[in-house]
């Protein structure tokens, strides 16, 4: 699954996620993770109440399971759910991607807890195939 971060570092989760002029995205299964690619922003990211800012963001993450950021407008958190990405909200902004990635890696391997689970239920590629199956039939 892939997971993103907003961030001004590439190292912390200290960003809010409206006026993030960077996004990580990691690869993570139950084995490791590794990194895929830096999502950039342009032009006014300002924490203003345009919310015409947020599209482009929610499209780039279409792929994504969760988006990890320092703070969310109410908004944006519902558009993202909207879109099957669930947003969290960092312990700090001193918390460090790799320690999200690596205490998520454990997670997959025991027993995720329910709001994970749903999570991955909702980005399921067998659902989505089951999905296209049932359209494909024919009576």
């Amino acid at each position: 699954m892939k997971i993103a971060f907003t961030t001004s570092d590439n190292i912390h989760i200290n960003s809010h996620f409206g006026s993030a002029k960077k996004i990580d995205v990691y690869e993570v299964n139950q084995t490791d993770y590794r990194f895929v690619e830096t999502l950039k922003f342009d032009g006014n990211l300002n924490e203003d109440g345009n919310e015409d800012k947020l599209l482009p963001k929610i499209e780039a993450l279409h792929d994504c399971t969760i988006v990890y950021v320092s703070t969310i407008g109410g908004s944006a958190a519902a558009r993202l759910i909207k879109q099957h990405i669930t947003p969290i909200k960092a312990q700090s902004e001193e918390q460090e991607i790799t320690d999200v990635l690596t205490k998520l890696v454990q997670t997959l391997n025991g027993s995720p807890p329910p709001w994970l689970r749903k999570a991955l239920l909702q980005r399921s590629p067998a659902l989505d195939e089951l999905d296209d199956t049932k359209e494909e039939v024919t009576l």
